[in-house]
């Protein structure tokens, strides 16, 4: 990444994130019927309550994390009475602000990949537990990405979510899908989040005109 785009992150503040996750016009024209389903913002203790085991507040702060912001689509209702196996359900984008780049790259690693993977056969709640994490290489970042496919139980089946976890700066964005069956979506989450780097950094560069 060029010393000129981390330097311009320096200045973005959380007023920023709003602009930086992706609306429904710039999702992959897989995802083109998806609709909104929510946004706003995720403050540390939001990202707690809804985190894996031992997540809190505090620990994410020490970390650097200061706050973010997620937009979520969902697909429609398929026309079958029974939603099928490999069916799409939720795509989203998140764009996080850390104290430092430093901060976003012990997030990676300490939190994102560390948490999912001493979580797995855990019960997060009841009926709904993680069965497989396995990590998945992604290409074409112009700085630190990981990526994951978990795999997740829940009441219709299991359910898999493909995310990747990269680096702008001091900013973290993620993307991804979560599809019914035990699937794996990395050539559409990548394009995903390929998309909403390019965005990240326009929105970054215009903040600092």
């Amino acid at each position: 990444m060029s010393e000129a785009l981390n330097r311009a992150t320096q200045t973005i503040t959380a007023d920023d994130l709003p602009r930086m996750v992706l609306g429904r016009g710039a999702l992959p024209a897989a995802l083109s019927d998806f609709l909104f389903a929510r946004d706003g913002v995720l403050d540390n203790a939001t990202m707690a309550q809804q985190g894996l085991p031992g997540s809190t507040a505090e620990r994410f702060r020490a970390v650097g994390r200061i706050t973010g912001y997620l937009q979520e689509f969902v697909a429609p209702a398929p026309e079958e009475e029974k939603i099928p196996l490999g069916y799409d359900l939720v795509a989203a984008t998140v764009v996080h602000l850390f104290d430092d780049p430093a901060g976003v790259s012990r997030w990676i690693r300490e939190v994102f990949i560390a948490d999912f993977e001493a979580s797995v056969n855990q019960e997060l709640h009841p009926g709904q537990a993680i069965l497989t994490v396995e990590r998945m290489p992604f290409q074409g970042f112009a700085d630190e990405a990981a990526g994951l496919r978990v795999v997740q139980s829940s009441p219709e089946g299991p359910v898999s979510s493909t995310v990747v976890d990269f680096r702008v700066g001091r900013l973290l964005g993620v993307a991804y899908v979560a599809t019914l069956g035990n699937c794996e979506r990395q050539d559409l989450v990548q394009r995903l989040g390929r998309e909403l780097e390019r965005h990240i950094v326009r929105v970054v560069f215009e903040a600092r005109r």
